[in-house]
């Protein structure tokens, strides 16, 4: 049996070597075949160059490197199509993914089921804003969503080769891995999991694309916030003719005075809600609009250590 390690990398020159070394020796002890694929989502250092060093070393290191940063579910998705693995393991490159929970994955696919997912227990130094922030990011998504996804859930996980490509069959551009591996069905089964530190370097998700992967989650999973949108706009324009009837009742008793506070108010509040509501519209068509586009997900630079069948998957279109 071949299983094979995808990992997404982004400028993380410092933690290949270290990663690689302590992930040979887990994959040594447990397997005899196995393949390591880091896929370079356009670093701007050494990463690259690293992999390439490793790969003259360790022939079952393989990688690839994109024309640019396309993000890390695009990187993900990369990797995912060109393992070839009977089982596959995704993982993140700053070691916060612990490489010795992969037997104990590799234990629960023993037991018959096609994805193992993992859970997050937050390291003893997590700030206190980033666990209530998870906490509460997780329950809204849920609630809004039509497809149940498990709070301090990680792209760590172990997937059979058939859920793998049923997960490459779906085409979407804006991918929310996540939410797609829950979406598929499958036999599933999850693990809880030590965060570690990061062996080096600074994490590479701002806030900005946090908040983007958060928006991305809600989105791609839930029209709720249409309908919520819609809701509200019903319920402030009934109001609003109360208001008016109310108004006009007070002209013909003669009653009416000089408003401005109130109709200040009213302007800003509508004013409000209509821009809220088309910011919702307008992030779903954005997302039609790129779709309907058809572009590739993703342009691969350089392979090292992909056979000449795999190199032809330069791109997903």
């Amino acid at each position: 049996m071949l299983i094979s390690i995808v990992i997404p990398v982004f400028n993380e020159e410092e933690n290949i070597t270290f990663l690689h070394g302590v992930l040979k020796e887990v994959l040594d002890e447990n397997f005899e075949q196995y393949e390591i694929i880091f896929a370079d989502d356009g670093s701007r250092d050494a990463t690259f160059e690293k992999i390439l060093a490793l790969n003259q070393k360790d022939p079952f290191v393989k990688g690839l490197s994109f024309s640019r940063n396309f993000g890390h579910q695009a990187a993900l998705f990369a990797g995912l199509s060109k393992a070839k693995g009977d089982i596959i393991v995704t993982m993140d490159g700053d070691m916060q993914h612990p490489p010795e929970m992969i037997p104990v994955l590799y234990q629960k696919y023993l037991e018959g089921y096609d994805i193992v997912n993992t859970r997050r227990l937050d390291a003893d130094d997590t700030g206190i804003v980033k666990k209530i922030t998870s906490k509460w990011y997780y329950k809204l998504i849920n609630y809004l969503s039509d497809v149940p996804i498990e709070p301090a859930a990680a792209d760590f996980r172990l997937m059979t080769n058939k859920a793998v490509q049923a997960l490459n069959n779906m085409p979407e551009r804006h991918r929310f891995t996540r939410g797609l591996v829950g979406w598929m069905g499958f036999k599933q089964a999850i693990v809880d999991y030590k965060a570690k530190k990061r062996h080096a370097g600074t994490t590479k998700y701002t806030f900005g694309k946090m908040l983007r992967f958060g928006l991305d989650g809600i989105v791609s999973f839930s029209v709720k916030p249409l309908r919520i949108a819609f809701y509200v706009g019903f319920i402030v324009s009934l109001l609003s003719m109360v208001y008016a009837l109310f108004a006009i009742i007070k002209f013909l008793n003669d009653e009416t005075v000089a408003g401005w506070t109130s109709i200040l108010v009213s302007v800003l509040f509508l004013g409000g809600m209509t821009l809220l509501s088309l910011g919702v519209i307008g992030e779903y068509i954005a997302r039609i609009f790129n779709e309907v586009r058809r572009r590739p997900m993703y342009f691969i630079k350089d392979e090292i250590g992909l056979t000449q069948e795999q190199k032809t998957l330069n791109s997903n279109s």
